[in-house]
């Protein structure tokens, strides 16, 4: 997950150079006669992290025009708080004076997803974003037997 300005930006050049070295590989690798099955086998490791970076890249740009998932059972809270960090164009060092914390706290925690944090915390990081979170129970429909 690219959780910051300087991320996204070594993410977005990459992507260029990588698509190219890709292309080159390619024609590197048919160049040699191997046959179109064995080249794709080759290749698809490489695809992979391509596609992965671009995905990243993509998901990045679509948390700064504050576009992100629903919370489901708190599930992915940790990753909804840099989500919404991200979202709300604060720097991991605004966030931490926020807080009151040092960045490499905040770097630290959003690394980790906020692995294992409490509902105090989770609310006082929502608090310091000025966000407020609700929520409504819904017990699941039981058909009729």
């Amino acid at each position: 997950m690219i959780r910051n300005e300087n991320e996204y930006q070594q993410a977005v050049r990459r992507l260029g150079p990588e698509r190219k070295r890709l292309a080159d590989h390619r024609k590197r690798l048919k160049d040699t006669g191997l046959a179109a099955d064995e080249v794709k086998r080759v290749l698809d490791p490489l695809r992979s992290f391509h596609k992965q970076l671009a995905e990243e890249v993509e998901s990045y740009e679509r948390l700064k025009r504050g576009e992100f998932d629903e919370l489901k059972n708190l599930h992915g809270l940790g990753s909804t708080l840099v989500a919404l960090r991200i979202a709300l164009g604060l720097t991991q060092r605004e966030l931490a004076e926020r807080l009151g914390v040092h960045e490499s706290q905040v770097s630290r925690d959003e690394r980790n997803e906020y692995h294992a944090i409490t509902v105090d915390r989770a609310s006082r990081i929502l608090d310091a974003l000025g966000v407020e979170l609700r929520s409504a129970f819904e017990q699941p429909v039981i058909p009729a037997a």
